[in-house]
């Protein structure tokens, strides 16, 4: 599995892609570039949370290819991908420790060497959550499961980080510290991040491009500023003028 070093020239390409969900179809046909944080957005239902279970290998296409720095990786599971995702809910399992539910990510059995065990300690206190880690999913804020929950995808150490709305319950501070970390996390670690928002304002915070997604098409991603600037109508449509 690649690590989180960005290797020049490596990008993420969908290549003809289509896929059906019942009478739901999503289309995307478009390159992302190494190292870039991607906002995801459009309209509810339009297909922005499909798109990035493709990516992390939790749906199928019926027609077309992923790739990831040239390699087919269509047909690999989710743990062979190159991506670590954090769903909106965090996926905290409650009766383990924040220890565990991070060490999770490096191990679902827990079994751990030496070395594991100390990239777990980095992980924690890389979010702020060093001397919590015996702790209980309940025992935090909203805000700390979902450090926890990052921590958990950094000891995956994988180059693209998806994130699914991970704080939109968090309170407009809270959230604000948090997008303000991953792209710190991001920027060191030289990862491609692709975040799913309904909050244009996530996306001219976090994001260098933006992808809208409506109608059953994934846009090729554009420059945040100049697409907030310029919108398509699908952007214009989703925002109210």
């Amino acid at each position: 599995m690649p690590c989180l070093t960005g290797e020049g020239g490596a990008l993420l390409e969908f290549d003809g892609i289509t896929l059906r969900l019942g009478d739901f179809t999503l289309h995307a046909d478009m390159r992302i570039a190494p190292e870039r944080r991607v906002a995801v957005i459009g309209p509810s239902g339009a297909g922005k949370s499909t798109l990035l279970a493709l990516v992390a290998g939790f749906l199928a296409p019926e027609a077309g290819r992923l790739l990831w720095q040239g390699v087919d990786i269509t047909q690999e599971p989710p743990g062979a991908r190159p991506v670590a995702m954090i769903f909106q809910e965090g996926n905290l399992f409650p009766h383990l420790s924040v220890y565990e539910n991070v060490a999770l990510g490096v191990n679902p059995a827990l079994k751990l060497g030496a070395g594991e065990k100390a990239r777990v300690m980095r992980a924690l206190e890389r979010v702020s959550l060093g001397g919590m880690e015996a702790r209980k999913p309940a025992q935090l804020s909203g805000g700390q499961q979902s450090r926890a929950a990052l921590a958990r995808a950094l000891v995956q150490d994988r180059p693209i980080l998806a994130l699914d709305e991970p704080f939109a319950a968090l309170g407009p501070a809270l959230k604000v510290e948090m997008l303000d970390l991953v792209r710190e996390i991001a920027d060191e670690r030289r990862a491609t991040v692709l975040m799913v928002s309904h909050d244009p304002q996530d996306a001219r915070r976090f994001a260098e491009e933006v992808i809208v997604v409506a109608e059953g098409h994934a846009a090729p991603p554009r420059e945040t500023a100049e697409i907030f600037a310029d919108p398509p109508e699908a952007l214009r449509d989703y925002l109210g003028g």
